[in-house]
């Protein structure tokens, strides 16, 4: 199993995080902070931080998926993608620990199974802090 990425600088709103969003206005951006959302609200014990300019989502401190925009298209990245499972095939990536999912602006997204792919993600980095009897407390 894989070491958690680990950010003890992560805090409930960054503000770094919500100047990223407001300066990716356009339809990418748009796509991005949707999904951004959808990490936040995968649970009350979520912290965030901008990491490598990327908006990041953790479980307390522990990093479980991001969100960034491209010229064409947007990633939902999950930090230990390589172990979740993905029924719907939505991952892509051949690294040994990240996996991402590309959204297009006028392509229809599975957004169910990626729906899914967060909670799973969620809570798998949660386990993993139990497994390390380090789990956050919830807010």
């Amino acid at each position: 199993m894989r070491p958690l990425m680990r950010f003890p600088t992560a805090v409930p709103r960054d503000p770094a995080v919500q100047a990223w969003l407001d300066n990716h206005a356009d339809t990418l951006g748009a796509i991005a902070g949707q999904w951004f959302t959808a990490l936040r609200r995968s649970g009350s014990d979520v912290r965030e931080l901008l990491h490598d300019g990327m908006p990041t989502a953790c479980v307390g401190d522990a990093a479980f998926a991001y969100v960034n925009a491209f010229k064409a298209h947007v990633n939902v990245g999950f930090f230990c993608g390589a172990e979740l499972p993905d029924p719907a095939r939505l991952l892509q990536g051949t690294g040994r620990f990240m996996r991402h999912v590309k959204l297009w602006p006028d392509v229809a997204t599975d957004a169910a199974a990626l729906a899914t792919l967060i909670a799973t993600a969620h809570a798998d980095a949660k386990a993993r802090l139990l497994a390390e009897g380090t789990a956050p407390r919830q807010a």
